[in-house]
């Protein structure tokens, strides 16, 4: 499995927190910064994550900024991509589940390091459902206005 993950400077410590836990998952990991707590924008940071996700150059996404909107919003913006705020491991469940989420997002400042683990540990381990979900989540890039 290859994640690509990224973060603005609130977001920094968790994300070198994380790519130490999933490198010892055996998981590779592509980092596209932050790469230090020096002031950053996060759609610096969220467009080449979910660029990366788009092309299927990595598996999955994470991302992080300080309360997870801002990064999460950017990335959003990419067609094809599902990021998905969560701060509990149920809600990365149903987002892998119901949504097909493939980018996960998290608040680095309203998280614990632990619960990010277990938030972590549950989207790329659980399958999206597809079923009754498979329609409602081709709804969401087939829109126009």
């Amino acid at each position: 499995m290859k994640i690509a993950i990224g973060s603005d400077h609130a977001g920094f410590e968790l994300k070198e927190k994380l790519i130490i836990y999933l490198k010892q998952k055996g998981i590779e990991v592509k980092d596209f910064g932050a790469y230090s707590e020096e002031r950053a924008d996060y759609p610096d940071f969220a467009h080449p994550v979910a660029k990366s996700v788009e092309s299927k150059e990595v598996d999955f996404g994470i991302l992080m900024c300080g309360t997870g909107n801002g990064i999460n919003m950017a990335a959003n913006k990419h067609k094809g991509i599902r990021a998905a705020l969560c701060w509990k491991a149920e809600i990365a469940v149903l987002a892998r589940q119901h949504n097909d989420a493939n980018i996960l997002t998290l608040p680095a400042r309203c998280i614990s390091p632990e619960e990010a683990e277990k938030c972590v540990d549950a989207f790329i381990t659980i399958a999206f459902e597809g079923g009754r979900h498979t329609e409602r989540v081709s709804k969401i890039s087939n829109f126009t206005a």
